[in-house]
């Protein structure tokens, strides 16, 4: 794809404490690389990469395929940096949660990751995923998967136990983070939610999808 060869721009939000590993994450899925450095994000920075959706049609067989630039935000864990991370999330079409399986009180926190969300995304239930970050670290483990899977129950989101050292079950968290995203697009009569610029003009010609609009709640 060249650079303005796309249908849709979907923004993501990488979310949790400082130290989960948001960045090496983000790093392993538009690289395929693992930087064993330690560097704090400070405030927002963001990585892309294009790929390509196959869309679903009711009655099970596939749709057309569409072109996506993603823009994956990364975002400061510290305190001193929340409000300026806050003032990210309307913009943000889906949230990727983060949490270390080596630190009991990053897992603690996630519920008040969500409670944030709820207040500052596009809509009190936005599409989110939550993972379990370092998975590969097992003789440090200190949250159970029982214990992460029931609370992302308690949401109703989906859950993955990811390593950005080894990009066990990166992408598959990020894919199904980008199917919810569109799927929501899809079957929201309310597009008011969706952010300027998504979808392209070389794109889709739907123009309940296509109108910018101001942001508000969504319904769906």
């Amino acid at each position: 794809m060249s650079d303005g060869d796309y249908d849709y721009l979907i923004k993501f939000l990488a979310l949790g404490d400082s130290g989960v590993g948001k960045t090496s994450f983000l790093y392993q899925y538009t690289d395929n690389k693992f930087n064993h450095k330690f560097i704090t994000t400070v405030g927002i920075d963001f990585r892309e990469k294009r790929v390509e959706y196959k869309s679903t049609n009711p009655d099970g067989s596939a749709g057309r395929s569409q072109k996506i630039h993603m823009q994956l935000w990364d975002t400061a864990g510290q305190e001193r940096f929340r409000s300026l991370t806050t003032a990210f999330f309307r913009d943000a079409m889906g949230f990727l949660l983060l949490f270390d399986l080596t630190n009991e009180q990053s897992f603690i926190n996630v519920r008040n990751w969500m409670s944030q969300l709820q207040i500052h995304a596009y809509c009190e239930s936005p599409d989110v995923v939550l993972c379990g970050n370092k998975c590969d670290l097992t003789d440090q483990r200190a949250v159970s998967e029982e214990e992460a899977r029931e609370l992302a129950e308690t949401y109703g989101i989906p859950y993955f136990e990811t390593s950005a050292a080894n990009g066990q079950e990166v992408n598959e968290a990020v894919d199904v983070l980008l199917d919810l995203i569109m799927k929501r697009m899809e079957r929201c009569v309310d597009k008011s939610w969706i952010p300027d610029g998504t979808v392209r003009v070389n794109g889709p010609t739907d123009p309940d999808v296509s109108e910018g609009s101001k942001k508000s709640k969504c319904a769906c």
